[in-house]
């Protein structure tokens, strides 16, 4: 039977890893310039966040791209 006190501790790991997880992503995003520039994408923004959810993979060679098109709009 879990108790809980156990419960909670397992909860507080869990979301102090997730948390740290994203700022390295955020961390990574930045060194990138990523944040730099003013014309946003549908490609640059899904780069971004998947740079983000990445997170430490970044820092062994993983360079995650996004390749997407939205469509026009009509004239």
């Amino acid at each position: 039977m879990r108790t809980r006190r156990a419960s909670t501790t397992g909860s507080r790991v869990i979301t102090i890893v997730v948390v740290v997880w994203l700022l390295i992503g955020l961390a990574a995003a930045g060194q990138r310039s990523y944040f730099k520039n003013d014309n946003a994408s549908c490609a640059k923004v899904g780069t971004i966040v998947v740079t983000i959810i990445a997170g430490p993979l970044n820092y062994i060679g993983a360079n995650p791209k996004i390749d997407c098109e939205a469509p026009q709009p009509s004239r």
